[in-house]
């Protein structure tokens, strides 16, 4: 399988990096300074968990110069970019490709299905903590890294989603082809969707979510409110969240905070709209009370204008 990676930051890097090291045919997108250390350097990754630093060579270029058609495409771009690879997927992807976005934002499956009917687009998201810490360096917080991928039709699946589930695993890549994916890309966005709206709420790091207090009160409240969002949605949680996203915290660096954070900290575009205020529309559209992300959201709207 030929495998293309659109992003090579905290979600796509990671990625990128165990494959190539499983010997996998694999390619990132980057651009900038990034690109320039990637293909001069290779990329490095440091574990804040135990101290090591390693460094494996791997192909990078530009969407310009990327001539191969990929049997996979996983796009691990920010929301907010996620319409601007349309027209390069158009041009790179063959019959058969298969395309798996891996966005924080929930529905981005669906919504990159549409713009792109005549290919198989799934649904898919990743536990992983990891950020590029200055070109060509990632920092990963923690040792979680698991992927879900799926089809949201049962009759679109297909013989090749068990071989990428395959190369995944062989990689380190804890990875689960899901029946639900929509439940499963729900019980993902319970977690990223709260720790990133509670860090921003009290400019928190994962230290704060780890002992008794506001922030971790609010965390857990607006898990709840995504549980009660996801049962009317007609995809029901069955599993406790509230435990099951504690422990995913639990396995970061203290310092670790969440990308849409950092973004909104360095004036950069952030996810903010699909993560928080997105809740918010919900919530109203499937009648479902989500006060701790209305507080939430009424203070950052006001702070970032």
């Amino acid at each position: 399988m030929k495998y293309l990676i659109i992003g090579a930051g905290g979600t796509g890097g990671p990625l990128g990096f165990y494959l190539t090291k499983a010997g996998k045919d694999v390619t990132l997108i980057a651009r900038g300074a990034h690109l320039k250390a990637l293909s001069e350097q290779g990329l490095t990754m440091e574990r804040l968990w135990n101290g090591t630093r390693e460094t494996i060579l791997v192909k990078a270029v530009d969407m310009e110069h990327y001539d191969e058609q990929p049997d996979v495409i996983l796009v691990c771009v920010k929301g907010y970019s996620l319409d601007d690879t349309v027209p390069f997927i158009r041009k790179v992807m063959k019959k058969n490709t298969i395309v798996i976005p891996i966005l924080n934002i929930y529905g981005t499956g669906g919504k990159l299905q549409k713009l792109l009917p005549e290919i198989l687009v799934t649904d898919g998201c990743i536990y992983v903590a990891a950020a590029i810490k200055e070109p060509g360096v990632l920092e990963q917080y923690g040792k979680v890294l698991s992927l879900v991928f799926g089809v949201r039709d049962q009759s679109e699946t297909r013989p090749e989603l068990e071989e990428i589930r395959a190369d995944l695993e062989s990689c380190g890549i804890r990875t689960l082809l899901s029946h639900h994916i929509q439940r499963a890309a729900l019980e993902k966005f319970s977690y990223v969707s709260p720790i990133g709206a509670a860090g921003l709420y009290y400019n928190a790091t994962a230290a704060d979510f780890m002992k008794e207090g506001a922030p971790r009160e609010s965390f857990k409240e607006m898990i709840r409110e995504i549980g009660a969002l996801a049962e009317a949605m007609g995809h029901p949680f069955h599993k406790d969240m509230v435990t099951r996203n504690l422990e995913v915290l639990s396995t970061l660096a203290p310092e670790a905070t969440t990308s849409m954070q950092r973004d909104v900290m360095a004036g950069k575009p952030s996810e903010i709209d699909g993560l928080v205020y997105e809740v918010v529309r919900l919530g109203k559209e499937y009648d479902v009370p989500v006060p701790e992300y209305e507080k939430v959201a009424a203070k950052l709207s006001r702070e970032l204008k």
